[in-house]
């Protein structure tokens, strides 16, 4: 009778001493290992060729992962939760708010409001469901140090909350370098479940990256680190109903000679990651608008909106 496999160490060619290391990288259950390319493994827990994809394939089995009819996946799509932006107009754009299992990107140019969107959603995330919320914490990954508890204090308020607990259920981490970032990502699957998480941050995505791959030379190594980063955000999101939002620089292109030459940095690869993608542009006085660049269901559209001292509202 067939070892039946719930645990990393029940895989075939994992000893105590792999799933030791497994774990230790973030790779704590089955679902984790099923989700993984041999080269993760055999760079994590030192495990041949053969024996990691053999391991992957036990752990794919195992939870029966293959084709889905569409009837079942509509009932999984029931599970996704929605964030409210606080303001909604935005929420209407966004088709109810900031989704769960999907990664939201938003990006604009030096003051279009980004980081704005993170301390409110930080604060919203804590809401009952009933007014917006997900009832859930927040982890905030800043690699800008453009964190200010005083501003989430003050939309705390506003959100008719205690500003107090609301900052403790904030856990901010600082990166420090761009594989300081990734062992972040990394380390949050460690900690979601534990603190009831429900919200994902990372402010801003691209500017570690941006400081220490400087050159065509390095666009390559850049890219491939980046794409490593992205999958660890992708699997928290979809295999732990996480909300991720992460912020992004833009660039002017020069090959673009009629309309508006901003385009986010990073890439196809986090083109292709992000599933809806914002782009924030400033207005008149201390309005915002919001476009809807990209979503796999949702169309195109603008939202106006407003930031003022107590967080986003509408105009």
């Amino acid at each position: 009778m067939a070892k039946e496999i719930r645990e990393v160490e029940d895989l075939p060619g994992v000893g105590e001493a792999a799933a030791e290391k497994l774990r230790a990288a973030g790779y704590r259950t089955i679902e984790n290992v099923a989700v993984a390319s041999p080269s993760e493994l055999i760079e994590i827990a030192g495990l041949g060729e053969g024996t990691a994809a053999k391991a992957i394939k036990a752990a794919r089995d195992a939870l029966e992962m293959g084709f889905e009819s569409a009837d079942i996946l509509a009932e999984k799509r029931k599970l996704v939760g929605k964030l409210t932006m606080g303001s909604k107009e935005v929420d209407k754009l966004i088709g109810g708010g900031i989704e769960t299992q999907s990664i939201t990107e938003i990006y604009g140019k030096f003051a279009s409001g980004k980081t704005q969107w993170c301390f409110q959603t930080a604060v919203t995330v804590q809401l009952p469901k009933e007014k917006g919320g997900l009832e859930g914490n927040c982890l905030y990954i800043d690699s800008e140090n453009s964190f200010r508890p005083e501003r989430v204090w003050k939309i705390a308020e506003a959100q008719g909350l205690n500003p107090d607990e609301v900052l403790k259920n904030i856990f901010v981490a600082r990166a420090y370098n761009s594989d300081h970032q990734m062992l972040l990502a990394e380390k949050a699957g460690d900690m979601i479940k534990e603190k009831n998480v429900k919200l994902l941050i990372v402010d801003s995505l691209m500017a570690q990256f941006r400081a220490e791959f400087v050159g065509r030379g390095t666009l390559a190594e850049r890219q491939q680190k980046l794409n490593k980063h992205m999958r660890v955000l992708q699997k928290i999101a979809e295999m732990q109903n996480v909300a991720v939002l992460v912020t992004n620089q833009v660039m002017e292109r020069p090959d673009i000679l009629f309309g508006d030459p901003t385009t986010p940095v990073g890439g196809n690869i986090v083109g292709h990651a992000s599933k809806t993608r914002l782009y924030l542009r400033k207005s008149k006085e201390d309005k915002r608008v919001a476009k809807l660049v990209d979503s796999p269901s949702l169309p195109d559209g603008e939202a106006i909106y407003r930031v003022t001292e107590t967080g986003i509202e509408d105009v």
